[in-house]
């Protein structure tokens, strides 16, 4: 597969050192651990920016959906800046980087979000929880835990195939 649309033009490690998937046809592919790292970087930076929104949103008593927009904005902005600065210090440019960093983060945070805001949201009482209150903290966490459950076998399939956290795996 040529990967000179990404900016790019040396090889890309799709599903680690001999994994020997060619095909994607569902049991060769990433192995766990390679989808469980790739999902632990993505959650670092999700939580980081997750956490700042929510208790800035209710620390200054915005509504629910202005904070929830902003620690969702912030977790795909902290997630993709983890990506971004370990490809930039590989040597890639600051545009090729961004290129690589929206293919290999965005539906694992998009999912990760997803499932952790429902989380969040599904929790009696979370959504009026403040800082102080353990509830706030267990949701937040809880969501996180079960995105990462959720996130991990997304990942995998996704690596497997050449896809996701795959194509930043050159530049590790």
């Amino acid at each position: 597969m040529d990967h000179t649309e990404h900016g790019h033009s040396g090889p890309v490690h799709t599903t680690g050192h001999g994994s020997g998937d060619h095909g994607g046809h569902g049991h060769g592919g990433a192995s766990w651990g390679t989808a469980a790292k790739a999902t632990l970087h993505c959650l670092t930076g999700c939580a980081i920016g997750e956490i700042l929104g929510m208790a800035v949103g209710t620390a200054l008593l915005w509504g629910n959906v202005p904070t929830m927009v902003l620690a969702i904005a912030l977790a795909f902005l902290f997630g993709y800046s983890f990506t971004l600065f370990a490809v930039v210090r590989a040597g890639v440019s600051l545009k090729n980087a961004v290129r690589i960093a929206l293919a290999a983060d965005t539906v694992s945070i998009a999912v990760m979000e997803l499932v952790d805001n429902a989380v969040i949201a599904l929790t009696p009482g979370a959504m009026e929880a403040q800082l102080a209150d353990g509830l706030f903290w267990y949701a937040l966490l809880g969501g996180f835990a079960v995105a990462f459950v959720i996130t991990t076998p997304v990942n995998k399939w996704m690596i497997g195939r050449g896809k996701g956290h795959a194509v930043v795996h050159a530049y590790h």
